[in-house]
């Protein structure tokens, strides 16, 4: 019964909520690449430095908007590193999106101790607080769960129309989703691939780094090593199980976060004091796993995908 009653309670779901919103937002941003037909795996380490860029940009002075506009310029500029070598240079997308996560997470950690060498402990910043919506925040059990969020989750659930949107409703969207499927027609039709993928790669990067903002500016109110914690790993699974599609990768992040606000919670019962804490650790990336192995049977991946393009080939 205690399992039933956490999953009919508004606060489990606010929750899952904010849980997921920094994974709706970077997988919104690793769609949007390898749609382009890049995959890539930067994703943990841009995701750590847009957390210390929006921070470190707060704790500065400016404003929390301000701060999620230098995350994301942070995370572009990462991902125009990442689209010049893989792109027109055509080097290993494995290669280059590891060395991009390890630049990055490097970055950051550097940066850190080079602003604050004397600090002990992160400072602090007043971050982004609950937004709620009139009339629909008073709804019950809906009202606490959805509409009394803050307004970063609000933008994360907003990602996901507007890339819904582009890709499917636009021309640009077109031409992007021709880049990772058949890039010679794209080329036929006057457009260049090469700056549709990295155009892609730097919005994508861009998104993922606002993603690991929301660490800092939402979740919490300071940098912390660590804190994205393998986020951006699920983020590239969510990606497959989603079908490379907008609304099934949300559905996909809600579903873990789901999981893992699930387990916090079952830690605080009677079972938590017989059952070792690394289980219940464990099982959101267990039934996360067998989740994608049952999706990604049917899933078509884009047929460009980390195939280098070179103008004039066929």
């Amino acid at each position: 019964m205690e399992i039933f009653d956490i999953l009919l309670s508004a606060s489990f779901w606010a929750a899952v909520l904010r849980i997921a919103s920094p994974l709706i937002l970077a997988t919104m941003g690793e769609l949007i690449c390898e749609r382009a037909g890049v995959l890539n795996l930067g994703i943990e380490g841009i995701m750590v430095f847009g957390a210390f860029a929006g921070w470190m940009a707060v704790y500065a002075g400016l404003g929390l908007w301000p701060g999620v506009l230098v995350a994301f310029a942070a995370g572009a500029m990462f991902g125009l590193v990442h689209a010049t070598l893989t792109v027109p240079f055509g080097l290993s997308q494995h290669v280059v999106g590891l060395g991009i996560t390890l630049l990055a997470t490097s970055s950051a950690y550097y940066a850190y101790r080079l602003a604050l060498p004397q600090v002990t402990s992160p400072p602090r910043i007043t971050p982004f607080q609950p937004l709620e919506i009139p009339v629909l925040s008073d709804i019950p059990f809906l009202g606490p769960a959805l509409f009394s969020q803050t307004p970063l989750t609000y933008l994360a659930f907003a990602s996901v129309a507007v890339v819904a949107l582009v890709l499917f409703r636009t021309p640009l969207g077109l031409a992007l989703r021709a880049a990772g499927e058949n890039p010679s027609a794209v080329e036929a039709q006057g457009l260049s691939v090469t700056a549709i993928r990295m155009g892609a790669v730097m919005v994508g990067s861009g998104l993922m780094a606002v993603g690991g903002a929301f660490l800092t500016m939402s979740a919490f109110d300071s940098f912390f090593f660590e804190m994205v914690n393998g986020r951006g790993w699920i983020c590239i699974a969510l990606v497959v199980f989603g079908a490379w599609m907008p609304g099934k990768a949300l559905l996909g992040a809600v579903l873990f976060a789901a999981f893992d606000a699930l387990q916090i919670r079952m830690q605080q019962t009677p079972l938590g004091a017989e059952i070792p804490y690394q289980v219940f650790l464990m099982v959101p990336y267990v039934l996360s796993i067998l989740a994608l192995v049952l999706m990604s049977r049917r899933a078509e991946v884009p047929a460009a995908l980390m195939v280098p393009y070179n103008r004039g080939e066929r």
